[in-house]
């Protein structure tokens, strides 16, 4: 056993190992997306043997899951970190969409993971947004558009899903479909297109 490994092991003795374990999962769906989030790779980088992360992760879906939340919680980060405060609705709801996309091209591995089938799917639904802060984000965007006066009430009841969907549907062309071979002036013209859909559909 080399040096490095006995090292490693001597590290995650006191309990850091799960933290590692962690770490390398979010860093296996950086690269290679869910189906590369593999327990036993997961404990060759961090330098133990796959019986040590079994004590830690009981199956593959768990370490998965660990992958995903962190998915999603990037995603939210982006999301916040693309408002700006003093913005107006209209100005936030489309950064929002800006980021979104944005986030799936800049970290494809993680975006394909955040929302892949294999692990405890995170509870979403009208009334319960559950687990999904980017969903509570884009919802507080709606609200304040509803607020401004710039969205009819009777279109505010479950506007997030259709404004998500578009929006994760171009990202999903942008990384996995066509629009990924286009060049980047293409890409931005056929976001700006789906915004303008987007804002018109919630406030005409």
């Amino acid at each position: 056993m080399s040096d490095t490994r006995s090292a490693a092991r001597a590290r995650y003795h006191h309990g850091d190992l799960a933290n590692a374990l962690s770490r390398e999962a979010v860093a296996l769906a950086r690269e290679g997306g869910p189906e590369a989030v593999v327990l036993r790779e997961a404990a060759r980088r961090a330098g133990v043997s796959a019986a040590a992360a079994y004590r830690h992760f009981s199956s593959h879906e768990e370490l998965l899951l660990v992958a995903k939340e962190r998915g999603h919680e990037l995603l939210a980060e982006s999301l916040e970190a693309a408002m700006q405060p003093d913005a107006g609705p209209r100005e936030r709801l489309r950064a929002l969409g800006t980021a979104y996309v944005g986030f799936a091209e800049a970290e494809p591995g993680l975006f394909r993971t955040a929302f892949c089938h294999g692990a405890r799917e995170l509870a979403v639904g009208p009334e319960d947004l559950g687990e999904y802060r980017a969903f509570r984000i884009v919802s507080d965007a709606l609200d304040a558009l509803l607020a401004a006066g710039l969205m009819p009430a009777a279109r505010r009841p479950g506007a997030e899903f259709p404004a998500w969907a578009a929006l994760h549907g171009l990202a999903l062309l942008t990384i996995d479909g066509p629009l990924a071979v286009c060049d980047p002036a293409t890409r931005a013209a056929m976001l700006d297109a789906t915004l303008d859909l987007v804002e018109r559909g919630l406030t005409s």
